[in-house]
């Protein structure tokens, strides 16, 4: 199966859930937002899947610093679309794509869940 977590490396919610994944013996591809870029396909795709109230951290450092008007300015899925191209950072971390199934954020219980519905 293909797995890949999407995050920018610092990140400690990203970091726990490489380590676990790791520790659990699951092999992922990690893409680095910071590096590697967000394409607007990938990250439409996702929209598709979930809600961008969920894929927008509003409780983030990235989120804050945006200025009244642009918050302002981010209402919907498209308008959430740009937001995520110009400043991957917005995205809650990580996104774990999951042959196809998606999860964002991490705790080891939400992973083990995952996980475990698959054996």
């Amino acid at each position: 199966m293909n797995r890949t977590l999407y995050g920018i490396p610092n990140c400690d919610t990203v970091k726990k859930a490489r380590t676990w994944l790791a520790d659990q013996g699951h092999a992922f591809d990690f893409h680095d937002f910071k590096k590697q870029g967000l394409a607007r396909e990938l990250a439409a795709g996702w929209l598709e899947q979930l809600d961008w109230e969920v894929l927008v951290n509003r409780k983030g450092m990235t989120w804050r610093n945006l200025t009244d008007e642009r918050r302002a300015q981010v209402v919907d899925k498209a308008s959430a679309l740009e937001l995520m191209l110009e400043n991957p950072s917005v995205i809650k971390r990580p996104v774990l794509d999951n042959g196809g199934a998606l999860a964002v954020g991490f705790s080891d219980a939400q992973y083990r869940g995952i996980f475990e519905n698959q054996a």
